[in-house]
């Protein structure tokens, strides 16, 4: 069986919902609050200034998303998505524990796991790296390379974040 539909299904499934998250965080596309109310939020979580934070995690998210369904740049959109991810988890979603249900790890576990096959397996004979001659570009040095970098990335962004005010009691 030739698997290059099924990777182009999940490329365009994973990456066209992963890029929009993007969009609601930059444009207030899709339900989302844009940049000024995400960066309010990011605040709150101790990312200051939160626009710059909210601006940096939306673009990732955007890139990251939109190279994936693409299938361009090889690890390059997974290092974003696993970055972003990194973040998501630590910051947000950890302390809700595993299932999505609950506001835990679960989604963006998802999102960083797919991230990180694709910059293993490739994108198949359905991308824009195989039409462009790239797939042999990226070796297993690289790949374990951006998938490091995606992950320093998000820990980086960790050790920037203060703590959040605690909130008074009501």
């Amino acid at each position: 069986m030739d698997i290059a539909l099924p990777l182009l299904i999940v490329r365009l499934v994973i990456g066209l919902g992963f890029a929009s998250h993007g969009a609601q965080k930059l444009f207030g596309w899709f339900g989302g609050y844009g940049l000024a109310g995400t960066g309010g939020f990011f605040e709150s979580l101790g990312f200051k200034p939160g626009k710059l934070f909210a601006g940096a995690a939306g673009a990732g998210e955007l890139l990251g998303g939109l190279l994936l369904a693409l299938g361009l740049g090889g690890p390059i959109g997974s290092m974003l998505i696993i970055s972003v991810m990194v973040v998501a988890i630590l910051a947000v979603h950890l302390s809700h524990g595993f299932f999505a249900s609950g506001n835990g790890i679960e989604m963006p576990l998802l999102y960083a796991a797919v991230g990180f096959t694709f910059a293993f397996v490739g994108f198949g004979a359905y991308s824009l790296d195989a039409v462009l001659g790239w797939n042999a570009v990226w070796t297993p040095a690289l790949d374990w390379l951006f998938v490091g970098l995606g992950i320093v990335g998000g820990l980086l962004n960790m050790a920037a974040r203060r703590k959040p005010a605690a909130q008074p009691a009501a």
